[in-house]
């Protein structure tokens, strides 16, 4: 079942969108939390959004931008300026189509199902990890948070991607080393130090202290 993330402060515009969608056998969600538009995002994890341009606090081709920080989704965005600039601007931030309010329910279906056959019958997306407002885009090994690109290694990222699957629980040194080298036999455990350490230092410098908090005897955990 096909995910949609509904982005619209029209409460009544975004139960009717929802309902349509799950007439289709769609898999609705509004968001809730126009604030915290990217956290809910990658909680979602949606295989298309419905983006309004005129937003409370950030407006649609802000979350565009964002967006397209982290995936290639596609995005149907829905205004009642339909000119031709507001067209261009949001199709040149890296929206799929546009429609203009008032719209009929069926055709924005239509064009909801048209940008999912187009985005998934050739392609699969790959899920998104999100911890404290950091989303992790598994497919494209990418962290980003506040906006930020993340740059991270091989070695960073596996111990980031585990530790975000398993995000609350501790995760044994073990496991971490059997996630970076598939093995525990011949690693030396202060390599694995290292590079926790250096991870840290990189997130730190983003602006997330105390992503990783260490369990002293135990291993790591994302709090």
């Amino acid at each position: 079942m096909y995910r949609i993330f509904i982005v619209e402060d029209d409460s009544g515009i975004a139960s009717s969108v929802a309902g349509q969608l799950a007439l289709w056998g769609l898999e609705p969600h509004c968001a809730g939390d126009l604030r915290g538009v990217m956290a809910e995002f990658a909680a979602f994890d949606p295989h298309l959004v419905v983006l309004d341009v005129a937003l409370p606090f950030y407006n649609g081709y802000h979350w565009c931008t964002e967006i397209r920080k982290v995936s290639r989704v596609p995005i149907l965005f829905l205004s009642s300026a339909a000119d031709n600039m507001n067209m261009v601007m949001a199709m040149n931030l890296g929206a799929d189509d546009f429609i203009a309010k008032p719209f009929d329910l069926d055709v924005l279906t239509a064009k909801v199902n048209a940008l999912l056959r187009r985005s998934y019958d050739f392609s699969a997306s790959a899920p998104l990890l999100e911890h404290r407002g950091a989303i992790l885009d598994t497919g494209g090994d990418v962290l980003v948070f506040q906006g930020q690109r993340i740059d991270l290694t091989r070695n960073e990222y596996r111990i980031l991607l585990t530790l975000m699957q398993n995000k609350g629980s501790v995760v044994s040194r073990e496991k971490l080393m059997e996630a970076l080298w598939q093995t525990d036999s011949f690693v030396d455990e202060n390599t694995l130090s290292v590079n926790v350490g250096r991870l840290r230092k990189k997130l730190e410098s983003a602006g997330l202290r105390d992503f990783i908090v260490t369990r002293f005897g135990v291993g790591y955990q994302l709090p």
